[in-house]
């Protein structure tokens, strides 16, 4: 039964080639893959209503049987209107159908349909146009509806996997363990593979989807525990117990109580025989960076080495400088490591690590090169995780043997996604931003206020405080639409006309990296007063005296992203704000870019924008190694993710399965895998 699941799908009847073609754009290859193919929705034909009692202006289900046809009008060249009239013992109702020849042909007179559409007309005189039509005796009342793709209908889906159905036996093998059912209240497989494509009542459906979201997300837990091989070794870097207080008088202002918390979290886990494997979160401007300059110096005084890996050259340079001036006067010798560091001053820096004469190492990708050897590693900090691959960040970490492991995001992850993706790591959030800073003020306005926002901005320049435009592309492209910004025109266009009066210049990704920071140097002395950029600012860059942010296009960034991009501005004492400018007019557009009015809390954002955006998009999918869920949903689905995890930890290593049960696991831990592999690379 298994290889019968596995057989390419175009060799199911009624499939063929060209459609099996349409269903790899579906990411369905197999009968399995279109057994897990689940429907979006159901259309509910449980209880159709009588004509009288349709509701004008809503979608419901009318049974009714036909009694008249009218002749075929020909509206112009290529537009038919055919019009039916049905009834039932309340009354009548006239439906139209747009060039529909044989649907109108095949209904039949005095025949019983289900009509399922959007009800119009008055009170007295009921209309629907273009219905869907069902027999009236259908096997099931629950229409599945699935995701389609061009040249797939959903009645061509839910006729092959009918046809999928038909293949199943009831003594299909089961990937859970009987006692995993039966401790966890489950259906077998079987039953629910049946009844979530054809549901004989809504309970059945409700089972079906309770067993399958179960399987799906122990599925994960257990993928992920057998990527997490390394979580119980044993590390060659026992830290003893240090004095912070050098440390702590270096600071230029009082840490915050979650910092604190934080730190002592990291020194706790540095004295143990283990690895550290601890996750620091907080929102952007929270003050993660003295968490690490605090473990880095622990590791210091211990006589090991450090490294801190950034995603992006700005940020590593910022380090450099912020950690050099903190680290130096306490004896620690900081070193930087970038790509575009000359071939001379890569080798000198590389010798230096080798030597021994470095205790802490700030670079980017440059890091895990295989010619960058880090003797004595104990701590690896990743920067901004979620923006390298799953591969990437344990590279550098196989450069030592088992160090400790510190990874920080201000990109804040729902508690759901984190369990989920960091199941194994331990969390430590700094939940408190510094003392004397004030919540950002967001607007959104549309392009017809821009001439009010931009005298806005000057007022604040006039003040010698400075500001940030944000546009989605860095230079005109043929496809682009007209109305997105670009930022080397658009930064000409304001030093040419609004801004003539003001010192602007550009930031962007194309640009040489001397290039960038030669301008962030301009803009953090203050020469730059408005600075017209990309999303190369959005992690890292910290300028207190920029206190402006108008993001154009807005729309075209995930809500995630704009909560990072406005954590640039209110990094000082002064009264922040970010202007979101857009002038699209989708109601769920529209709701998106409220939500960061509403609130500048970031977790409050992420959990919006992870029910929106669902995982795959919220981080990117290279990025956290986890395959796109099918029918689980980890904003709603908790409590059945805390089952799902509790049972992977029963399941860890077969204890208590026979052979078979084993076997199957296996099979369906390697096909997730098999996906979570290519995030790995």
């Amino acid at each position: 039964m298994e290889a019968a699941l596995d057989t390419n799908i175009q060799y199911l009847s009624g499939v063929g080639p060209k459609r099996a073609a349409l269903y790899h754009k579906l990411d369905i290859h197999t009968i399995r893959d279109l057994l897990y193919y689940f429907p979006r929705a159901y259309i509910d034909l449980s209880s159709p209503c009588f004509i009288a009692d349709a509701p004008p202006w809503e979608i419901c289900a009318v049974r009714a049987r036909v009694v008249a046809k009218s002749s075929p009008q020909y509206v112009r060249k290529g537009m038919t209107i055919f019009k039916v009239k049905v009834a039932d013992d309340s009354g009548s109702m006239l439906i139209t159908f747009f060039n529909a020849k044989f649907t109108v042909e095949a209904l039949k007179y005095d025949e019983e349909y289900i009509f399922y559409g959007k009800i119009g007309g008055s009170l007295l005189r009921k209309e629907m146009h273009a219905p869907a039509i069902y027999p009236a005796s259908l096997p099931s009342a629950f229409i599945p509806v699935y995701p389609l793709t061009q040249g797939l209908s959903s009645k061509m889906i839910a006729a092959n996997i009918s046809q999928a159905l038909h293949l199943l036996d009831e003594n299909l093998p089961d990937p859970l363990p009987a006692s995993i059912r039966q401790k966890y209240q489950l259906c077998h497989l079987h039953f629910a593979l049946k009844n979530i494509h054809l549901p004989t009542d809504r309970e059945s459906v409700e089972i079906a989807r309770r067993r399958l979201i179960f399987e799906e997300l122990l599925m994960l837990s257990l993928s992920l525990h057998t990527v997490r091989d390394d979580t119980f070794s044993q590390t060659s870097y026992l830290c003893k117990n240090v004095d912070l207080s050098p440390f702590l008088a270096q600071l230029p202002f009082q840490l915050t109580g979650a910092q604190q918390r934080a730190i002592s979290d990291v020194c706790s886990d540095l004295q143990k025989s283990t690895p550290m494997n601890r996750l620091v979160q907080g929102d952007v401007g929270s003050g993660k960076t003295m968490v690490a300059a605090a473990a880095a110096f622990v590791a210091f005084q211990n006589g090991y080495l450090s490294a801190l890996m950034a995603p992006t050259e700005i940020l590593a340079q910022q380090h450099f400088q912020g950690l050099s001036r903190l680290l130096s006067p306490l004896g620690m010798r900081v070193a930087l490591l970038c790509g575009s560091m000359t071939a001379k001053e890569k080798r000198d820096v590389k010798e230096r690590i080798a030597l021994g004469m470095v205790d802490l190492v700030i670079g980017t990708h440059a890091l895990i090169s295989e010619d960058v050897d880090l003797p004595n590693l104990a701590l690896v900090v990743t920067d901004e995780q979620h923006r390298f691959g799953v591969g990437q960040r344990t590279k550098l970490s196989e450069k030592s043997d088992h160090p400790h492991t510190l990874v920080m995001s201000a990109t804040p992850i729902p508690r759901t996604l984190a369990l989920m993706i960091y199941g194994d790591l331990d969390v430590s959030i700094i939940d408190e931003l510094p003392p004397h800073r004030q919540p950002v003020k967001t607007y959104v306005i549309s392009s017809k206020l821009k001439e009010r926002a931009y005298n806005f901005l000057k007022e604040h320049l006039d003040r010698g405080l400075q500001g940030y435009i944000v546009c989605p592309l860095v230079e005109a492209m043929e496809n682009s639409p007209v109305n997105l910004q670009n930022a080397e025109e658009y930064a000409d266009q304001l030093a040419r006309g609004p801004f003539i009066n003001y010192r602007v210049g550009v930031l962007h990704g194309k640009m040489r990296p001397k290039d960038k920071e030669r301008i962030m140097d301009a803009f953090a002395s203050g020469e730059i007063q408005l600075l017209v950029s990309t999303t190369v600012i959005e992690v890292g860059v910290d300028v207190p005296n920029a206190v402006i942010m108008m993001i154009e296009n807005a729309e075209r960034f995930g809500l995630s992203q704009l909560h990072q991009l406005r954590g640039r501005v209110g990094r000082g004492s002064q009264q922040s704000y970010c202007i979101l400018v857009s002038d699209n007019k989708n109601p769920e557009t529209k709701e998106r870019l409220e939500v960061m009015h509403q609130t500048n809390d970031g977790f409050k954002v992420a959990e919006y924008d992870l029910k929106a955006r669902g995982p795959g998009d919220f981080l990117g999918k290279r990025q956290h190694g986890l395959p796109q869920l099918k029918i689980a949903d980890l904003t709603t689905n908790m409590d059945l993710l805390t089952q799902a995890q509790q049972a992977a930890e029963e399941l860890k290593g077969f204890v208590n399965l026979n052979e078979g049960e084993k076997q199957l696991l296996q099979q369906a831990i390697s096909r997730i895998l098999s996906h979570v592999g290519e995030q790995l690379n």
